[in-house]
């Protein structure tokens, strides 16, 4: 249901600053924005750089205004501002606001000082401010130019992905924006639900932000499950067949992650043999067998339809999706059903561009929207007088406080995408209490059902389960034994939140459906999130994080045209879907508290990355076409690109932004005939002769190892970044200097490193104050606490099987009483 009264969207009555340019920040206050906030967008004198980025609205006209910029601006308000001549208006401005969104050291020639001052606020106190920042305000990296392409390389998130031989593929720009500004966002509506305590100030950084998508494979570095090199073009470790088919008419995604999809898999392509055939019994026996498999895989995909394929895999509950083209994408029913898309309007166009991907009914988002005009809205806002809002002004929190602290989750999901929802608000002070199963623990524990498994406690010494489940209780239940759901039902009644990440059918199959827990409390907030959705033709779709990844038809625009759609190299699709989750769950919370009605927040994890494919659906909508994959290639930058430097598959990545960027460049190469060359001052121009351009900065870099390369472009204002493969992440000097790393300890698994969140508060990491539970680990203390249980009552229960702290084969769970 979209939202028909803005008086009722959740963030109505709110007012918002957003200044700087990039979509990190354009993001976060799209957000506010679309949940009905009064977001006011401060520009320039010559307004946002983003202003004029492709796809524009009259793809004919190059001076038209882009069409991208207007989506990531709907329903705010446009202001014009010279930082010195407005200096004290711009501090009036935000502290008469509630949230302070700031982005302005994210420009190139960006030194920003203070927004306002402590006299400016007065007593009344700050509002709650997010500043960005490429690599954060200290730390050897502080100083650098920052572009997308340069914090992803830097964080791991490039160098795994691409051909074996390179060089690696860099995604586009945009996706570290969004992963950015959903960060920024998240931390401040929590600051908002925990206004009471006092205001706060957190400063994110991209860098660490954007490591977020790349977390599991420094988990399986540590742990020895990573073939530490580039495997090749939708090649993973650990997983064959896991790629983009092409079929007799478009393409099919699969990911074959355990046995029983080989074996449904190779019944489907008429060679059932080949399941239990010994070379080919594991996902890393299969990687192993690559070629071997896709020489008689790829011939067998093409004898059917990529429609047929979908079908007749889905019925064996294989995860298998169409990729779609942006054309195709548009024209999916079950995304039009579920109002995915929605008309943006700017300039006298209206194209069709993705919806926020969380919904909450009339509490928002609204569908789609108008993106205003360049300083519109400044003679609205130069007339208001700018006293600070009494609903938000308050003295700085009180240090070591978090903001959700008293917020109660309940988490039932499993894997990646769940538990970093969950994650992100236990990171931010709530009590989230995870359940599992002591014959059905989280499978990010391991699959390998083993006798070792079990007597070995490897459950236990997982490091991408340690990592995801930090700062959380851990406590087990059988929700297959009446007394088990009661249990979770009476801890239900005493939580502000569920989560949960089942296949559709699993918890009505157990009696746990929403209808259910709204019974027994009717004021709670749920968040159930399979691939598509509930309620529609592909809600039983099963669904890993690659197959997100597939199914959002970002590969048809990745990578290079001479190679099959290319896939990142990590499941893409699930922190991406954890990080919305997150925000979604933080949203149904603060709309609880407004309206004192419960929900259930029907969340599609495939529509979480839509927002990804904005620049090629807003393209494919006001143009009608999509341009094939570019490759490396930047629409405005150039040189922009990774090359390749001394040592064993080194590389060193770079993005020329600026006019002043091109010509440091040149004097490092020493092409001083380019710095005069009236031709190459515009990127177009530079774009006409990148092989020639290319090839220069190719010859410089070979003669450098990775990080010489980086210091050097650096030095001459150039964003630049190594393309760190994970193993050198885990040892960075930047991250190390700023505490991102944490040295955990935990029974089983010892010590190990994990990440902490992309937030500082007062200069200081969000705390991680205890490591991921053990099985079960926190049973009795809940128990207690919550429901009054005694060691005696937990004993019986532990007798039952309705719950323990060790992980038992499911043939020896006790019979139910």
């Amino acid at each position: 249901m979209a939202p028909s009264d803005p008086d009722r969207l959740v963030l109505n009555g709110l007012r918002v600053l957003e200044i700087g340019s990039g979509p990190a920040v354009a993001y976060a206050g799209k957000l506010f924005a679309d949940f009905g906030a009064e977001v006011i967008k401060v520009e320039p004198a010559q307004g946002d750089e983003w202003r004029k980025m492709p796809p524009l609205l009259n793809p004919r006209d190059p001076d038209s205004e882009s069409a991208l910029f207007a989506w990531l601006n709907t329903n705010k308000r446009s202001v014009r501002a010279d930082p010195g001549r407005d200096a004290r208006w711009l501090a009036e401005l935000a502290i008469g606001c509630d949230v302070v969104l700031d982005g302005r050291a994210l420009s190139a020639d960006a030194a920003p000082g203070p927004l306002w001052t402590r006299d400016d606020a007065g007593r009344a106190g700050d509002p709650i401010r997010i500043d960005f920042t490429w690599f954060g305000a200290d730390g050897p990296y502080s100083g650098f130019a920052g572009a997308e392409s340069v914090v992803r390389a830097l964080s791991g998130a490039v160098h795994g992905s691409g051909p074996v031989a390179g060089p690696p593929h860099m995604p586009h720009d945009l996706q570290v924006g969004i992963v950015g500004g959903l960060q920024a966002f998240s931390a401040a509506i929590a600051a908002w639900i925990g206004r009471a305590q006092g205001s706060r100030h957190y400063t994110l950084s991209l860098h660490e932000a954007v490591f977020g998508l790349v977390e599991m494979e420094a988990g399986m570095v540590q742990d020895g499950r990573h073939p530490l090199r580039r495997l090749g073009v939708n090649r993973f470790c650990n997983a064959h067949p896991a790629g983009i088919y092409e079929t007799a008419d478009g393409w099919i995604g699969l990911f074959t992650h355990t046995l029983p999809q080989w074996s449904a898999l190779c019944a489907e392509i008429g060679r059932p043999e080949l399941a239990a055939a010994p070379a080919y019994a594991t996902g890393p026996d299969r990687i192993n067998h690559a070629d071997e498999i896709d020489a008689f895989l790829i011939p067998a995909m093409r004898r059917r339809t990529a429609r047929e394929w979908f079908e007749r895999l889905g019925a064996r509950k294989y995860p298998a999706v169409l990729v779609p083209s942006m054309e195709e994408l548009l024209r999916q029913q079950v995304h039009r059903e579920r109002g995915a898309f929605a008309v943006v309007a700017a300039g006298g166009v209206r194209f069709e561009g993705p919806v926020v991907p969380f919904r909450l009914g009339a509490e928002g988002p609204l569908p789609g929207g108008e993106a205003p005009r360049f300083g519109a809205h400044g003679d609205l806002y130069r007339s208001l007088p700018h006293a600070p809002r009494a609903a938000a002004r308050r003295q700085p929190a009180p240090a070591g406080s978090l903001p959700l602290a008293g917020v109660r989750i309940l988490d039932l999901s499993m894997g990646w995408a769940g538990p970093l929802a969950s994650r992100t608000l236990a990171d931010l002070g709530a009590d989230v209490i995870k359940v599992e199963s002591i014959t059905y623990p989280d499978w990010w524990r391991g699959t390998n059902f083993n006798e070792p498994f079990y007597r070995e406690r490897l459950y236990e010494k997982v490091s991408n389960f340690n990592m995801m489940n930090r700062n959380k209780l851990g406590i087990t239940l059988d929700l297959t034994q009446p007394r088990g759901r009661e249990l979770l039902l009476s801890l239900l009644k005493l939580c502000d939140a569920c989560i949960e990440n089942y296949s559709a059918e699993v918890l009505p199959k157990l009696g746990l459906a929403y209808d259910t827990m709204r019974a027994v409390h009717p004021g709670i907030v749920v968040l159930s999130m399979p691939a598509f959705g509930l309620g529609n033709a592909w809600s039983d779709t099963r669904a890993y994080g690659g197959t997100l990844e597939q199914a959002s038809g970002l590969p048809l625009y990745t990578g290079h045209a001479a190679h099959p759609p290319a896939m990142t190299s990590y499941a893409f699709g699930d922190p991406v879907g954890g990080m919305n989750a997150g925000a979604a769950l933080l949203l149904g919370i603060l709309a609880q508290r407004v309206t004192g009605k419960g929900r259930h927040i029907n969340f599609s994890q495939v529509e979480a990355m839509l927002p990804m494919t904005a620049p090629f659906m807003i393209e494919q909508s006001v143009a009608g076409r999509v341009p094939t994959r570019q490759g490396n290639r930047h629409p405005l930058r150039a040189p922009h690109g990774c090359y390749r430097c001394a040592g064993e598959d080194a590389w060193v990545a770079l993005s020329v932004d600026t006019g002043a960027a091109w010509i440091a460049l040149c004097r490092l190469l020493g092409r001083f005939d380019w710095e005069q060359d009236a031709r190459l001052r515009a990127a177009s121009g530079r774009q006409a002769r990148c092989e020639e351009v290319g090839a220069a900065i190719a010859a410089w870099t070979a003669r450098l190892d990775a990080d010489a390369a980086m210091a050097a472009l650096q030095a001459a204002g150039i964003p630049a970044g190594v393309v760190r493969p994970m193993r050198e992440v885990l040892d960075d000097a930047h991250l190390n200097a700023r505490g991102f790393w944490k040295t955990a300890e935990r029974p089983y698994a010892g010590r190990y490193k994990s990440t902490s969140p992309p937030l500082r508060e007062a200069g200081a990491p969000l705390p991680v104050a205890r490591p991921a539970p053990t099985l079960g680990q926190h049973t009795r203390e809940v128990f207690a606490a919550l429901l009054d249980l005694d060691d005696a009552a937990v004993d019986a229960l532990e007798a039952a099987g309705v719950c323990g702290t060790q992980a038992r084969p499911k043939a020896r769970r006790p019979s139910a009483n």
